[in-house]
């Protein structure tokens, strides 16, 4: 089979881990990058990983261009100026948005139409320390696609698998997008109000009890938005995870960026709301991510 021709929009930790893996196996791959980043920007992906530290080329470009598959990894908070850059939809075969959150897919959907958006979500901690270059710092990378990807990117989440990523194709798509959040929520926010890292929030018994109730608020919205989830199981997953590491929310706040509220924790804030589910232990984080980085109150 022809290798795809594959644009990556968000060249931060996640574009940048996707993009490197996909030339490493021999897809072809454009990095869309800003107009002013254009000419200075490597030619190169260099990516250090569990899976292997390596530097594979890659075309740059400022607009999307033709491609079998738009990987979008960039920050929901900057979604909509990044689209700017897609120019022309009708180019793209489909389009794989590897955002946190629920509420991106409604608006991909709407603007380029529903079957061209394949639902997908991605868990990993890994950070753009300078321009194409992609450090990967958890020993894992799972990648969770819609069943209805599986005829286009069957090949490459085989490719993905051999390096080392955890892919599965998952045919219910409230349970695909939904298991992202109910994990990612309640570790993002823990880690960002207390500034610390996995093993020291677990570590600390009130941290934990936060960390153990944000988990079992947002399973029970997710449970009555249609997913399939276990609180405990989450947990038990949880207290494996490596203690070292720290969410991109909290490096947001660290660094004076907007940390991504409204698309970790709104879905369940506003599934709250319309399910009759009291949320209490995340208002409480919410309201304590928002003091340390001055933003202002979700509704909810």
């Amino acid at each position: 089979m022809a290798p795809l021709r594959h644009a990556i929009l968000g060249v931060g930790g996640v574009g940048g881990l996707i993009g490197a893996c996909l030339a490493r196996s021999g897809e072809s791959v454009t990095v869309v990058v800003r107009p002013e980043s254009l000419a200075q920007y490597p030619e190169q992906l260099h990516l250090e990983s569990a899976f292997g530290n390596f530097s594979v080329p890659v075309a740059r470009a400022a607009e999307v261009p033709p491609a079998d598959v738009l990987w979008i990894a960039v920050k929901a908070t900057q979604l909509d100026a990044a689209l700017a850059a897609f120019a022309k939809p009708e180019s793209v075969r489909a389009i794989v948005p590897l955002l946190n959150g629920i509420d991106h897919l409604a608006l991909l959907r709407a603007k380029y139409g529903a079957e061209k958006v394949i639902a997908a979500t991605i868990a990993v901690e890994t950070e753009r320390v300078a321009p194409g270059h992609i450090v990967h710092r958890t020993p894992f990378a799972r990648l969770n696609v819609s069943s209805g990807g599986r005829s286009l990117l069957g090949a490459v989440v085989d490719e993905f698998q051999k390096m080392g990523f955890e892919c599965r194709f998952i045919d219910d798509e409230p349970t695909l997008m939904w298991s992202k959040i109910v994990f990612l929520a309640p570790f993002a926010l823990t880690t960002t109000a207390a500034d610390r890292t996995t093993g020291a929030v677990i570590a600390d018994p009130e941290w934990k009890q936060q960390l153990e109730s944000c988990v079992r608020e947002a399973c029970a919205v997710a449970v009555a938005e249609g997913a399939k989830v276990d609180a405990d199981a989450i947990i038990a997953a949880m207290m494996k995870m490596p203690a070292n590491m720290r969410s991109s929310m909290q490096k947001d706040v660290e660094r004076g960026n907007a940390p991504e509220l409204d698309a970790i924790a709104g879905p369940i804030l506003r599934g709250g709301l319309r399910h009759g589910i009291d949320v209490p232990t995340t208002k409480k984080l919410v309201a304590a991510v928002e003091r340390r980085a001055g933003s202002s109150r979700l509704p909810g």
